[in-house]
């Protein structure tokens, strides 16, 4: 974001100017831009050790609440990808092995596993066996 493009965004000042008449509490932004104080290249509130732990305490209410709204049928769009992007970032493995599968289907670019040295390809169309790359 901001350091990549070279806008110097000042994240914990951009906070203090939520305050001004927004509906989020007023002292959930005190918090942010005392992270952002303490840590001005904080790359995320989940690399705070405060918001990271208060997450970790709530994900199992935060996950019921998933779990509700979807029995409900009451689509919860916001909380759903929140939660994903909150568990990719604590994934030993993200998804990115299937892309490499089907990258490998679809055009033989091969794959890398994660029990051995090495880049393979699966004969999709013959008798599936695995080859070395």
């Amino acid at each position: 974001g901001s350091e990549e493009y070279g806008w110097d965004i000042d994240l914990g000042a951009v906070s203090a100017i939520w305050r001004g008449g927004c509906i989020i509490r007023a002292a959930f932004l005190d918090r942010i831009r005392a992270a952002y104080d303490a840590r001005p290249d904080l790359p995320s509130l989940l690399s705070d050790e405060t918001f990271a732990q208060e997450i970790a305490a709530a994900q199992d209410d935060w996950r019921e609440v998933l779990v509700a709204a979807t029995r409900q049928g009451v689509p919860a769009p916001g909380f759903a990808a929140a939660l994903a992007y909150y568990d990719a970032l604590r994934a030993e493995r993200l998804p990115a092995a299937l892309t490499q599968g089907q990258r490998d289907f679809f055009g033989a670019h091969t794959y890398r596993r994660t029990d051995r040295d090495g880049a393979f390809h699966t004969l999709w169309g013959g008798d599936r066996s695995e080859v070395t790359a």
